[in-house]
């Protein structure tokens, strides 16, 4: 069975896991707060450490490739990357709402009598959302929603929608369909990646090691202080007394 090492830094989570297989042999989750760069480095040195320790050796790196957190999804891939170009191994893309919906499913026991819409937060009242079937099929691929009473009514028509993620929360008080169901408690962490990871590795499906990006869908914004954004429109500048 290939040994995997998988790292999720999509959300404020940080999480690191060792697979073999499909069976977690190590994993550490921190749920304090976007602490990636602090806890990250050392979260895979003791993932590291325990494989040495059983005479292995890394055959791949699994890295949760987005959307979510522009910040968080650079620290994990660059770390990813580092890892693969060190020793010389495959690099494997596994998409942050696919381990939401597949957390989902089995959590559900895999209920086919429903779609599974995972979604993560994208600032004010949008989210980043996929709808997924029971077996993980895309229904609907990934997009930025607007979250309004009529977002998901074409789905909700035909039957049963069990909506989950850190900003599922943002539909329960809009969606009032008898067909909507939520579940708490779900985030992207690494120890569920390793179904995902280990079926891609057994297809083949690498990403490039040099040319890999994260999928943010959407660009990254730097906030500008208001003072500043003020100053510009007077056609003042920062320097005072010239």
């Amino acid at each position: 069975m290939p040994l995997i090492l998988n790292i999720e830094t999509s959300t404020s989570v940080c999480s690191v896991a060792l697979s073999e297989g499909e069976e977690v042999i190590f994993e550490r989750t921190s749920f304090e707060g976007p602490s990636h760069a602090a806890l990250l480095g050392v979260y895979v040195e003791e993932a590291l450490r325990v494989a040495r320790s059983e005479g292995r050796e890394l055959d791949a790196v699994a890295v949760s490739g987005g959307p979510g957190s522009y910040t968080g999804l650079r620290i994990g891939v660059s770390m990813a990357k580092g890892l693969c170009f060190g020793y010389g191994i495959p690099l494997i893309n596994v998409r942050t709402l696919a381990i939401l919906a597949s957390t989902a499913i089995r959590m559900s026991e895999g209920a086919a009598d429903r779609l599974y819409c995972a979604m993560l937060d994208a600032r004010r009242m949008e989210v980043y959302a996929a709808i997924y079937d029971a077996r993980l099929n895309l229904v609907r691929d990934i997009s930025a929603d607007i979250v309004r009473p009529e977002t998901y009514a074409s789905f909700l028509e035909k039957g049963k929608v069990c909506f989950f993620g850190d900003r599922a929360a943002k539909c329960e008080g809009l969606i009032a369909s008898p067909n909507a169901m939520f579940i708490d408690g779900i985030h992207p962490l690494a120890k569920e990646m390793a179904p995902l990871a280990k079926k891609a590795f057994e297809e083949k499906r690498f990403e490039d090691v040099a040319y890999f990006e994260p999928f943010y869908l959407k660009e990254f914004q730097a906030t500008v202080a208001k003072n500043k954004v003020l100053d510009k429109a007077l056609g003042k500048n920062d320097t005072k007394n010239r």
